[in-house]
């Protein structure tokens, strides 16, 4: 994964609360292989009329959206169902960074783990950010190692658990994490060997099971 450490971008206004996994990525999408773009089916149902024609006032049809890695929207972002999916097309989208309130926790989880920063503000700093950027992609800067969003004079500080924030910062997954203990772990191992021999199998195991 790539690291983030500042994202200086444009970022999207989504002044709704509640925004569900279902919401995210309609279920009738994920049938389809990952190979073709997620990003396109990102909010369909509101991005979209009845009839499948664009709805021109919705911020994903705004002409720099396509350009916005930072998401701005209200409380329970990301709740519902557990579909990693709704990652899938946040991220295949271009977005590295959504704020809110609060999000789902399976949600946060599966964001962090495809690189996707979840900054948890306050309601009130929520509204603030909401507010500074009106109605259209607007400029923003996350620092996720200072943990603040600025936008012009405006400054709230974010917060994300600090694990995560040390795989984001490092672009790790779970398995870089693990690494990061690679000596203590090896000295583990070789002590447990030391003390409990009768565990490793004798040299010639293969020869004796291969007669057996």
């Amino acid at each position: 994964m790539r690291p983030i450490k500042i994202l200086d971008t444009l970022a999207c206004p989504l002044p709704l609360a509640n925004v569900d996994t279902d919401q995210l990525i309609p279920a009738r999408f994920m049938k389809e292989p990952r190979s073709i773009g997620y990003g396109q089916f990102l909010l369909h149902d509101l991005r979209h009329d009845e009839s499948g024609n664009p709805q021109p006032t919705f911020i994903l049809n705004h002409p720099e959206a396509a350009e916005a890695q930072v998401l701005v929207a209200r409380r329970n972002f990301g709740g519902g169902s557990s579909r990693e999916a709704a990652v899938y097309a946040l991220v295949d989208h271009g977005f590295r960074c959504v704020i809110a309130p609060s999000f789902g926790d399976i949600f946060s989880s599966n964001a962090v783990n495809n690189g996707l920063l979840p900054a948890t503000v306050s309601e009130e700093d929520a509204e603030s950010l909401l507010e500074a950027l009106g109605e259209a992609p607007g400029p923003l800067r996350v620092d996720l190692e200072a943990q603040r969003i600025d936008i012009g004079a405006l400054s709230v500080d974010f917060t994300i658990t600090p694990t995560w924030r040390t795989k984001l910062l490092n672009g790790w997954d779970d398995i870089d994490m693990t690494r990061q203990h690679q000596a203590e772990i090896a000295r583990f191992a070789a002590d447990y060997a030391h003390r409990h021999p009768w565990l490793e199998p004798p040299s010639d195991s293969a020869t004796i099971i291969s007669r057996g």
